[in-house]
């Protein structure tokens, strides 16, 4: 999982490193020069403070602490600097310093399908984190760079984050949930998991197949629907889709069932008819949650079409499927930010269980190579 992305990061670490390492040399080199600069000088005065050693009076040395007295105490020389340096081992990140490694960081997001705002963000909130720090000398750069990514991600993915067990408990009863997406995509199964993972904590639970428009979706439900032991609502092929789910509704309510989750038949951003009926979808049964689902090796594509869905029914979260399968993990952080609305759940296998509820902390364990998939 996410592969690809742990690959990408190393141009990103390489580069922060070897800018490290020339700042290191070249102040380790101004150290020396300056080091070597006042040996001779302090040598050569030393033969005739020797000569003179017979003459010298109480009234030079008075003047000489009079001198020293007369000092700023408030400026380091750049020889107590280089000092500071060769003692203290470190140097101070600066902007300069940080243009060709956030420059390959940028590369290395866009190459794993981050989208190109949020890939600009990401770089933005790592400059925040690595400009004036103060670097060990003998320190690992890699864990530098890391903490500073680590960091800014879990601060992009955390803006919009919502629990959705806490949001589940919190909803009058029922709580009604649409699920919308593209063809292909996992949606159907996803809807199986999320009534599973609901059952386990102890709902009720009722499935509507509001997915008229293909034979095959309604049967689909309907086998999910035997194997958890749940009620599924449904009308004949080709009905009006909002009317069976309000009939879901209607009978959620009849029946004090908690939740009811709708399927609906996969659409393209770009098919108005389809998009058309969404919206009335919407308008006649109100859902309390619209979820988007996509698969997360779509990449960019997955992104544009959370986007655009957003924008004809405001979604309220998504669930990315095939997360498992992705080697790049740009989906993963890119919708949540690019839609403003929380990623919910991640799919990570085809059996009920195969649904991680998304946590910012598990995401980018997983995306740093810190935990297994």
């Amino acid at each position: 999982m996410f592969n690809r992305f742990k690959e990408k990061l190393s141009g990103f670490k390489e580069a922060l490193s070897s800018k490290i390492q020339e700042k290191v040399g070249a102040k380790a080199d101004q150290a020396e020069k300056a080091t070597t600069a006042e040996k001779p000088a302090a040598a050569s005065s030393q033969p005739q403070q020797e000569a003179r050693s017979g003459a010298v009076s109480e009234a030079p040395k008075a003047r000489e602490a009079e001198r020293d007295s007369s000092k700023p105490k408030n400026r380091l020389s750049f020889l107590e600097k280089a000092k500071t340096l060769v003692f203290e081992q470190e140097v101070v990140l600066e902007e300069k310093d940080l243009d060709e490694p956030l420059w390959a960081l940028e590369m290395a997001l866009l190459e794993s399908d981050v989208a190109l705002p949020v890939a600009e963000e990401i770089v933005k909130e790592v400059k925040s984190g690595l400009l004036g720090v103060k670097k060990k000398i003998g320190a690992d750069t890699g864990e530098l760079a890391e903490e500073a990514l680590r960091g800014a991600l879990l601060n992009i993915l955390s803006r919009n984050h919502i629990d959705f067990d806490e949001y589940i408990s919190d909803k009058e009863k029922p709580v009604k949930i649409l699920f919308v997406g593209v063809n292909g995509t996992g949606k159907t199964t996803s809807i199986a998991k999320v009534a599973k993972h609901l059952m386990d904590r102890g709902y009720s639970v009722v499935l509507a197949a509001g997915d008229t428009f293909r034979a095959g979706a309604i049967e689909q439900l309907e086998v999910h629907g035997n194997k958890l032991g749940l009620k599924v609502v449904k009308h004949k092929t080709g009905g009006d889709p909002a009317a069976v789910i309000f009939d879901a509704i209607e009978y959620a309510k009849a029946h004090n069932k908690d939740v009811v989750l709708a399927d609906t038949a996969g659409r393209l951003h770009t098919n108005i008819n389809l998009m058309d009926q969404m919206k009335k979808i919407v308008r006649v049964t109100k859902p309390d949650l619209l979820i988007f689902v996509d698969e997360a090796i779509a990449g960019n594509d997955a992104v544009e079409r959370a986007r655009l869905f957003n924008e004809s029914v405001p979604i309220g979260g998504s669930i990315l499927t095939k997360t498992d399968a992705d080697a790049k993990g740009g989906s993963a952080i890119s919708v949540a930010y690019i839609t403003g609305k929380p990623v919910l759940f991640l799919g990570i296998g085809q059996t009920y269980p195969d649904l991680v509820k998304f946590e910012p902390q598990w995401l980018v364990d997983r995306l740093m190579g810190e935990a297994e998939a």
